[in-house]
């Protein structure tokens, strides 16, 4: 029985066929031929903009429905659980793998597009774990944001990654491993 992933690229001028693709190939090859790891272009992403990301995100999560366990890296990420949390979800999603997340709200970056949540935490789905990783050597999203999702998201379990840059050197071990740890 194979389990499917949605990973969710982050922003920039070819990031999906020149980086994340690598923390893709990453993954794969750290969980094995039972994890089904699909990995679509997000519109525009030299130049994300949150109302077509999160519209494609929902896209995606509706063909692959039930059961999904989401990983989402930087700008990616960062929509994403602003989506989640903006409403309720129609599937059960089994787990949610937030990679060098950027915090919109007080201490964090600003958005003309996101609305500050309060709670964050209490509106993403309740039954769904959630996990934190950031690189103490992402000189792109400062580590400071991983400390202000904790506080966001009190039920998230953090790994804060020593020497591991934005990218987390494109070794996503750690990741896989709390996936397969959900059994």
């Amino acid at each position: 029985m194979s389990r499917d992933i949605l990973f969710i690229q982050g922003a920039g001028a070819d990031t999906h066929d020149d980086w994340d693709n690598k923390l893709v190939e990453s993954l794969k090859l750290s969980l094995g031929q039972r994890y089904w790891v699909h990995y679509p272009r997000m519109p525009n992403e030299d130049e994300p903009s949150y109302a077509p990301w999160k519209s494609a995100i929902a896209d995606n999560i509706d063909k692959l429905g039930d059961g999904l366990i989401i990983v989402a890296h930087s700008i990616g990420a960062m929509i994403l659980v602003n989506a989640m949390a903006s409403g309720p979800t129609n599937y059960t999603i089994n787990g949610l793998f937030l990679i060098a997340t950027p915090f919109i709200g007080e201490g964090g970056w600003t958005s003309r597009e996101i609305t500050v949540r309060k709670n964050l935490g209490a509106k993403l789905p309740a039954d769904t774990p959630v996990f934190l990783y950031h690189g103490d050597a992402d000189d792109t999203v400062p580590v400071d944001h991983l400390d202000l999702y904790a506080q966001a998201i009190p039920k998230a379990k953090i790994r804060r990654l020593k020497g591991r840059n934005h990218q987390l050197n494109n070794d996503l071990r750690e990741i896989a491993h709390d996936i397969l740890s959900l059994g």
